[in-house]
């Protein structure tokens, strides 16, 4: 009888409603940061589908308004902005995700290090962290982007060098948490290696705020990528960039608005999409939020 009662509470939670599911795994915030976030994907993956035009077509008039043919309009070469925001988010999305990998590997390794071995080395380390933490992120970005030479490359190298910090710093935090856990002293006690204690204990125990961090920091690194485009270190031309299709709007500002609003709205909608996702992913990885 309690079996059967048992196996009935247990269809009955299997079939419940997804309104009526624990309250941090519906958070609408981040569903819509979901969304968002997939859609810029597809547009990255099927842009040449998508677009009407080629992003480098000048077949069009110059700095025409929003039309059938055009639907956001055309700008100072007459291309298409549409076909070019379409494919601009394959630049934005490129140098986001590759700079965010580079300032993981980086920080993530400088992190894990200072937090376990500890003693000097997490001393110098930290300290090296703080020295890079006093220059203003974008003002350094201009500098090794200047010094290294205008390039979509570069562009990604300067980010993840700017948010290796950050990462490290975290990545520190969290190692050190786990430090003192049981399972690491039995690990030790039977021989067990320390980079195989990092591999096997440490990491997979600090991958919830990895993955939140690394969310939010890929809308930090669009953002990047756009101001470097707009100062002309980013992707050059005739590569179709968010930012430097801000650049180039600045002077049709007052006939040619939509040069300008457009790009800056698909700019604004997928680092909304990102910091949406990131909260979303904070509330459903925190250990520390109870089932309501």
């Amino acid at each position: 009888m309690a079996i059967g009662a048992l196996s009935d509470g247990r269809a009955g939670r299997a079939q419940q409603p997804w309104w009526r599911l624990p309250k941090k795994w519906r958070n609408p915030i981040g569903i819509v940061g979901a969304v968002i976030v997939l859609a810029t994907i597809l547009v990255a993956i099927f842009a040449p589908l998508i677009a009407p035009y080629a992003p480098d077509s000048q077949e069009a008039k110059r700095l025409l308004p929003p039309s059938w043919d055009n639907l956001m309009g055309t700008d100072e070469l007459g291309r298409d902005t549409f076909s070019r925001i379409v494919y601009g988010s394959q630049v934005s999305l490129q140098v986001g995700i590759i700079a965010v990998v580079i300032a993981l590997a980086v920080g993530g390794t400088l992190g894990i290090v200072a937090g376990f071995f500890g003693g000097r080395l997490d001393a110098i380390l930290m300290r090296l962290v703080d020295v890079m933490f006093a220059f203003p992120g974008l003002v350094l970005a201009i500098v090794i982007s200047g010094l290294l030479g205008a390039s979509r490359r570069n562009a990604m190298i300067a980010i993840g060098v700017i948010y290796a910090p950050a990462f490290a710093r975290v990545v520190r935090g969290a190692v050190l948490s786990v430090m003192n856990e049981a399972y690491l002293e039995a690990g030790r006690v039977v021989g067990v290696g320390n980079w195989q204690l990092i591999r096997l204990h440490v990491l997979p125990n600090i991958m919830a705020p990895l993955i939140v961090m690394t969310t939010v920091y890929l809308s930090s690194a669009i953002l990047s990528e756009a101001a470097l485009s707009f100062l002309g270190l980013g992707a050059q031309p005739p590569q179709p960039s968010w930012g430097g299709m801000l650049n180039a709007a600045r002077t049709f500002m007052e006939i040619s608005p939509w040069m300008a609003i457009f790009p800056g709205l698909a700019i604004m909608l997928v680092v909304l999409g990102f910091n949406f996702l990131g909260d979303g992913l904070r509330d459903v990885l925190d250990p520390r939020l109870q089932e309501r």
